[in-house]
């Protein structure tokens, strides 16, 4: 059930018993039809299953969509960038997270696992030592700074902004790049002391803005 991109910042989700949505509390704009609105803790294995994110700080407050209807998403003016999974999977910030439908799967990963050099990537970007991976059959609505633009990797490798990477589809090493000198040390530097090292086979996600998420 793909999302109706009313402008960029709003979407448009047309929600039925087999096809309710997960969105970020707070975040319906409008409706029409026979909805309901319901709490839901952290992000989850579609409507029923809660995984337990709190303590790995990537628990977003969510809320289930149900009923027959057409719901209007967005949140704080961000802008929206929709995503339209087939069976591969989506890795990004839970607070980044507007709306999904809700069969997609969702699960909390441990970037530490990705060894220490993972770790310090988390540390430094402020991303955390965890990330939310989506995936499965269905839209996803994303939530940036100035909108998305893709890049889209066939084995390159690319450099991107810890701040303005917003994640990514397909088989990517995402890897951390320090180049600090004594005038980074003394506030003099260029501001690009820092950079994420993309690499491998498919599309990651930029968004317009340097801006702190």
């Amino acid at each position: 059930m793909p999302f109706e991109i009313v402008n960029k910042k709003v979407v448009r989700a047309q929600v039925s018993q087999q096809s309710p949505v997960l969105a970020r509390r707070g975040a319906m704009l409008g409706y029409d039809g026979q909805v309901t609105f319901r709490p839901i803790q952290g992000q989850g294995h579609g409507v029923g299953g809660m995984v337990g994110a709190a303590m790995s700080g990537e628990s977003n407050p969510m809320m289930a969509t149900e009923g027959n209807g057409s719901v209007l998403y967005g949140f704080r003016g961000l802008h929206v960038t929709v995503l339209e999974l087939t069976g591969d999977s989506l890795t990004v910030e839970a607070d980044r997270l507007l709306a999904h439908d809700a069969n997609l799967q969702t699960s909390v990963e441990f970037i530490g696992q990705g060894g220490v050099r993972a770790a310090v990537r988390g540390a430094m970007t402020g991303q955390g030592l965890f990330t939310t991976r989506v995936g499965g059959h269905g839209s996803v609505a994303l939530l940036s700074h100035g909108g998305t633009f893709p890049l889209q990797l066939n084995g390159e490798t690319v450099g991107v902004d810890p701040q303005a990477y917003v994640g990514h589809v397909g088989a990517l090493q995402v890897d951390l790049k320090a180049s600090v000198g004594m005038r980074d040390l003394v506030g003099r530097g260029s501001g690009e002391a820092f950079q994420l090292h993309v690499s491998g086979h498919g599309t990651v996600y930029v968004q317009a803005s340097e801006a702190k998420f």
